[in-house]
C-alpha cells in the first residue's frame, strides 16, 4: 500500500514536470488563440496526461487577468474523484503566469448568468425554500423555484443545477445539499426565498449538525454479524452478511457518507456465487480493506453477494480516504472488474431493506 501511495504522488509530480516543458505554449492558446485552438492545443494534450493519474478530471480555462491563465480542474459532481483533484491541484507548481484551482469556486449571485436556448437562469428568478422532515430532522431537503416557463422539466433542472454548481461552488453543491427538486412557480407550496439567501441558510444548518453531533465519538457498537439469505428475481440466491445492531446506530448522520465497493466475478457454475478461489481472494482483499479503513474511523457496514458480484459497504464521515482507498484496490487487482460509489445519505436509507431485520 506505501509503495502504491508513492507511486501516486509520482504521477502528480509526473504531470506536473510535464506541464512546465509545454506551459508556455499553452499559455498563448488560452491567452493568444480561440476556443478551437484551446481544445487542439491544450485540452487535447492535458486529456490523455491526466487519465494516466485517474479517470475523471475535467477541465476549464480562461483569463484569470490580464496576465494570468487559470486551468480550473473539476470533478463533475462525482464526488468520489474530489480527492484526485485537490491533491494534484496542491502539488502545483508556482508559475507567474498561472492559476491553478481545484473544483469551480462560489461566485457571487449576481455574477452567475446561466442561457440554455430560450431558458435564462439568474438571481432574479430562482428561488428556494426548504422542507422539513419530522422523521429526519438533520435532511437538507431544498425546493428550488424557476420563475418562467417551467414546462421542460429537464432543461429548467439542468439549467438550475449549472446555476447552483456556480454560485454555491462545486464541491458545497455536492456536499452541502442532501436532496432536492425544481418546480415551477405554480407548483410551490411554501413562502419563497431569494437565492442570494442560500449560502447563508446553508452555513447555518451546516452549523446546527456541527453543534448536535460535535460529542458524538466514534460509533460504540458491537459487531455482531448476521447471515441473510434471499433469493432474487432471476431465482439466483443473495447471501448478505450485515451487522445489524450499528444499522440501528441512533447517530448514524454522523456518517453521512456511504461507499460501495463493487466487484464483479465469474459465478455462472455456482448459481452467482463466487467459486472457492475467487471467494478466498474477494475474501482476503475485503479483510485487508476493513482493517485499513477501519484505522481511518470507517465503519464497515456488511456485504452483499449475489449474481456474479459483491458488494461490500462503509459508512463515513468523510469521503477522501476512502476514495483513495478504493482506488487502490481497483488498482492493485486488475483480474476482478472493480467498481465504487460514494454518496450522501445520512439516514442510511440505502439499507432500510434491512430494517425490518434488525
Amino acid at each position: 500500500m506505501e509503495e502504491k501511495q508513492l507511486g501516486k504522488e509520482f504521477d502528480y509530480k509526473g504531470f506536473w514536470d510535464w506541464f512546465l516543458t509545454k506551459e508556455k505554449d499553452f499559455y498563448d492558446a488560452v491567452k493568444n488563440r480561440g476556443q478551437e485552438s484551446i481544445e487542439k492545443d491544450f485540452f487535447d494534450h492535458i486529456a490523455p496526461r491526466l487519465s494516466q493519474i485517474n479517470e475523471g478530471y475535467y477541465f476549464l480555462t480562461g483569463m484569470s487577468d490580464d496576465s494570468t491563465a487559470e486551468l480550473v480542474l473539476t470533478a463533475d459532481g462525482e464526488i468520489r474523484n474530489v480527492v484526485f483533484i485537490e491533491e494534484l491541484i496542491e502539488a502545483a507548481p508556482q508559475l507567474n503566469h498561472w492559476k491553478f484551482t481545484a473544483l469551480k469556486p462560489a461566485m457571487d449571485a449576481k455574477n452567475v448568468n446561466v442561457t440554455m436556448g430560450d431558458y435564462r437562469f439568474t438571481k432574479d428568478n430562482i428561488f428556494f425554500y426548504s422542507n422539513e422532515q419530522e422523521e429526519y430532522p438533520d435532511e437538507i431537503d431544498l425546493v428550488f423555484v424557476y420563475d418562467g416557463n417551467a414546462e421542460n422539466k429537464e432543461a429548467i433542472t439542468t439549467g438550475v443545477c449549472i446555476f447552483l454548481d456556480n454560485f454555491l461552488g462545486e464541491l458545497n453543491f455536492a456536499t452541502q445539499i442532501d436532496t432536492f427538486t425544481v418546480v415551477g412557480r405554480e407548483q410551490a407550496k411554501q413562502e419563497l426565498v431569494p437565492i442570494e439567501k442560500l449560502k447563508d441558510f446553508l452555513l447555518w444548518r451546516e452549523r446546527e449538525f456541527t453543534e448536535k453531533y460535535k460529542s458524538v465519538k466514534r460509533a460504540d457498537v458491537e459487531e455482531e454479524f448476521s447471515v441473510l439469505r434471499a433469493t432474487l428475481d432471476n431465482e439466483k440466491p443473495l447471501i448478505a452478511c450485515m451487522n445489524l445492531p450499528l444499522l440501528n446506530y441512533d447517530a448514524k448522520a454522523s456518517y453521512p457518507w456511504i461507499s460501495v465497493l463493487t466487484f464483479h466475478y465469474h459465478g455462472e457454475n455456482n448459481d452467482g456465487l463466487p467459486e472457492k478461489e475467487d471467494f478466498e481472494k474477494l475474501s482476503d482483499i475485503e479483510d485487508k480493506v476493513i482493517e485499513d479503513l477501519k484505522e481511518k474511523g470507517y465503519l464497515y457496514i456488511g456485504r452483499e453477494t449475489a449474481d456474479n458480484s459483491k458488494e461490500s459497504y462503509f459508512a463515513g464521515k468523510d469521503f477522501r480516504e476512502i476514495s483513495k482507498a478504493f482506488k487502490a484496490i481497483k488498482d492493485n487487482n486488475p483480474e476482478y472488474q472493480i467498481s465504487f460509489r460514494i454518496f450522501k445519505d445520512k439516514y442510511w436509507q440505502y439499507f432500510k431493506y434491512y430494517n425490518n431485520a434488525v
